[in-house]
């Protein structure tokens, strides 16, 4: 049991007198009783952070059954590189020459957009849909996947998909100091 007590100065010798003071005792156990019951309701009560995740589904490697023909008219390929930079380019590799472009709005998003509109202006029915292959490499980090998948998000890309990078593009990143 707590208790607090405050009994009066010690015995001195010699001095003056003084008059004997009460001596009170006061019982802590309730007070501490009540702070363990507001510790206990407010680590109830409050709401703890909540883990930010991406949902996405990957396919097994293992399986090599399925593959899907790409039209290069209406792909474009996005190439992470290091130092949060990136490539892309329309078509297939090798083909077209690729543009070095950051993240952000005046980066990538425009690039996109503008993609975007033009395979919708040439393209008639379901092939009006751009499809944008991600491909990231050794150099790039996790921020930047994530960065990539929040364009695709804010840019209302429907057919997205993450692929290995093949050495041509490797070379092409290394030409340009990216990787």
């Amino acid at each position: 049991m707590a208790e607090l007590d405050t009994s009066g100065g010690g015995k001195h010798k010699g001095g003056k007198i003084r008059s004997k003071k009460a001596s009170t005792r006061v019982d802590l156990t309730a007070m501490v009783d009540l702070a363990f019951l507001l510790i206990t309701f407010f680590m109830y009560t409050t709401t703890l952070q909540k883990p930010k995740a991406m949902d996405l589904a990957m396919p097994d490697d293992q399986d090599k059954r399925i593959t899907l023909p790409i039209a290069a008219s209406r792909s474009m390929t996005i190439l992470l590189g290091s130092h949060d930079k990136l490539e892309w380019y329309m078509g297939e590799a090798g083909k077209s020459a690729p543009t070095v472009d950051n993240f952000g709005a005046t980066g990538i998003r425009k690039a996109i957009l503008e993609n975007k509109q033009k395979v919708a202006d040439t393209h008639s029915g379901d092939e009006k849909l751009m499809e944008v292959v991600i491909k990231p490499s050794d150099k790039s980090t996790y921020q930047d996947l994530v960065a990539i998948l929040d364009e695709m998000k804010i840019t209302d890309i429907h057919i997205q998909a993450i692929v290995k990078i093949s050495q041509l593009e490797l070379d092409d990143l290394k030409k340009n100091g990216l990787q």
